[in-house]
């Protein structure tokens, strides 16, 4: 299927998800690309929509390939791409130093932590 952008993309998303507007949804975005497609949905599904902050964990010498996430939050949610992390021939240690910079980056006044209408 092809999308015209990422807001036809959300429109045609919206369509398949109808079936989940009376349970009263929350919408989550991924920061970027990810609000316009949410916010077509949370439009359609008359749903709040909220934001989730995601820092990605890039290996060391190609840092656009991913070995893993952060999840802010309250409590960050850390997310390993184990068979990356192998491939790339990161150490535990070496990892924990990459993961521990990106949450020190995390702006603390970001995303809020109640939905929005």
């Amino acid at each position: 299927m092809s999308f015209m952008d990422r807001s036809d993309a959300g429109r045609k998303l919206a369509q398949a998800l109808l079936a989940y507007k009376d349970p009263q949804p929350v919408i989550l975005a991924l920061l970027r690309g990810g609000v316009p497609v949410a916010a077509e949905v949370a439009a359609a599904l008359d749903a709040p929509l909220d934001l989730i902050l995601v820092r990605k964990i890039g290996v060391p010498m190609q840092p656009e390939l991913a070995m893993g996430a952060v999840v802010d939050g309250g409590v960050p949610i850390v997310v390993r791409n184990d068979e990356v992390i192998r491939m790339a021939g990161v150490d535990e240690a070496e990892f924990e130093a990459i993961r521990d910079n990106c949450h020190r980056r995390h702006d603390p006044g970001g995303a809020s932590r109640h939905p929005h209408p």
